[in-house]
This record gives structure tokens, C-alpha cells and sequence, in this order.
């Protein structure tokens, strides 16, 4: 596997989280190649991670086996039309981790029906943490398919769908999901800091509380989550009583919504490319 030599076509937020994760997992950074129209980002991500980098995205693609397509969906088109002159494109292996483009499209935007993959991954892939969706065309083989999921898994799990549509709501329960998590925190943060903390040890309060959380959860497979709640929910206590809250000003329809939402947002953004 790691003799497949790997170009991200795009230098932004997600591809370095997933360049730094695969580094960090022992993935050989002389495999890997970057492209970008600028210079700043490919400078820090060589100065980082010692990958090889290059502004011509034709460049990179003829120096690799799989091409992360990893540009924001107002740009894919344009890059798109550059790489489709490239020859021997049905030897390469196309993912896209771009949000909202179907294979379909992507496949016209490079002007034939090549192997693609459509991967969503979210931003702990950084520190090997991360969440990803694997969806297939019908182009790809098992090999090629293994082959990524692969390379996703050395920065978190992975989980693949049958189903394209799918990969919309991998997008609401792990793509976007992270910021939900911040934005809680955010609040408890800013309430414990309004009950007499510093910035400093509000912090700690709450992001030890949400690792512990986090790894209570990991720990112990067997328990459903609600049980886990109920754990630590004894009735007519302190817990309780904050839960009970939640749920009568609803927070788990607030949750079903801004779910609904950001599928609803990935739907229509294939409308728009």
C-alpha cells in the first residue's frame, strides 16, 4: 500500500489535515504530492511534513497513482478541465473530498467515466482522529477501493456506504460535526467563565469533560448511549436536573434540524455544480 503514490490537488485546511495525519501514521512522505497556485501553503506544508510540492497541478497528477481532488466545489470545474488533458487518466484513481459534488458530475467535469471515489472526512484526521465516509462509482474495484480506505484509516476510521446519497449524512454526523461539538463547548465555556472561573481553568473544566466523554464512550462498546447517560444521570440530582432541561426546551430536535440542515445544504450544492 504504500508504494501508491498519492496527489492533493488543493493545499487548504483538509487536505493538510489529512497530508499531516498520513505523515504522522508513518505514510512515506516521498509518496505524497501537492499542488496549489500559490506558494505560502505548499511552502508550510513541505517546511512541516517534507512532502513534494509543486504549483502545476498537471504535475502532480503524472507523479501519482490516486489524485485527492481536494479544491473548494466553485473551483473543482476549472481544475477539473485543466486535469482531463492529462493522458491515461483511466489509470488513475480520482477522490474528491469536496462537499455537495456528485460522481456523476465530477466525472463530466473530467470528461469521462474514470474510477472515482467521493470521500468526506472531517478535520481530526489531523491528529489521527479523524471520521471519513468512502463512497464508489462503479468504475472502481475492490483493490482501488481497499486501497483508500486504507489511507483514510491511518488518520481515524472509516466507514463506507453503498449508497451515494449516504455520503450526505456522513457529512451531518462527522464532516461537519466537530464544529457542533466546538459550539457546545463555546457555551460551557463561556458559562463557567460567567460562574467565577478564569478563561484558563473554564477551559479545563470543560474540554476534560468532553475528552473523558469522548473516551468513556470508545470504552465501552457494549452500552448504547442513552444507558451511558443514565449512568451518570441519578434522579433528583444535579444531572438530572441539567438534562431535564435540555430535553423540555428541545435539544434533540435541535440536533435532528442542524442535521437535516447540512444535508439538506449538501443536496442543493449539487444543484449548483
Amino acid at each position: 500500500m504504500q508504494q501508491q503514490r498519492l496527489a492533493f490537488i488543493g493545499a487548504g485546511n483538509m487536505p493538510r489535515s489529512i497530508i499531516g495525519g498520513l505523515v504522522e501514521s508513518g505514510y512515506p512522505a516521498q509518496n505524497i504530492t501537492a499542488s496549489n497556485p500559490s506558494t505560502p501553503k505548499l511552502d508550510a506544508l513541505q517546511a512541516d511534513f517534507a512532502i513534494r510540492v509543486t504549483t502545476s497541478n498537471l504535475e502532480a497528477m503524472q507523479q501519482a497513482d490516486i489524485i485527492v481532488l481536494s479544491v473548494k466545489p466553485q473551483l473543482m470545474e476549472q481544475v477539473c478541465a485543466e486535469l482531463k488533458q492529462a493522458p491515461d487518466l483511466d489509470k488513475k484513481v480520482f477522490v474528491s473530498i469536496a462537499a455537495g459534488i456528485e460522481v456523476a458530475r465530477l466525472q463530466q467535469m473530467l470528461g469521462g467515466q474514470y474510477p472515482m471515489i467521493r470521500v468526506m472526512p472531517n478535520t481530526p484526521s489531523l491528529i489521527g482522529k479523524g471520521m471519513s465516509g468512502v463512497y464508489a462509482s462503479e468504475e472502481v474495484t475492490a483493490q482501488q477501493v481497499s486501497q483508500v480506505e486504507t489511507i483514510m484509516a491511518s488518520v481515524g476510521k472509516v466507514v463506507t456506504v453503498n449508497e451515494e446519497s449516504m455520503i450526505n449524512g456522513v457529512i451531518a454526523a462527522a464532516g461537519s460535526s466537530p464544529a457542533y461539538f466546538f459550539l457546545f463547548l463555546e457555551a460551557m465555556h463561556k458559562e463557567a467563565m460567567a460562574m467565577g472561573f478564569s478563561r484558563q481553568d473554564a477551559r479545563t473544566l470543560v474540554e476534560q469533560a468532553m475528552l473523558g466523554a469522548a473516551e468513556m464512550v470508545c470504552h465501552n462498546q457494549q452500552l448504547e448511549l442513552d444507558e451511558l447517560r443514565a449512568q451518570v444521570t441519578s434522579k433528583g440530582g444535579t444531572t438530572f436536573e441539567a438534562i431535564r432541561h435540555f430535553q423540555e426546551n428541545g435539544l434533540e430536535q435541535l440536533v435532528s434540524g442542524a442535521m437535516q440542515s447540512a444535508v439538506t445544504r449538501a443536496e442543493a450544492m449539487a444543484k449548483e455544480f
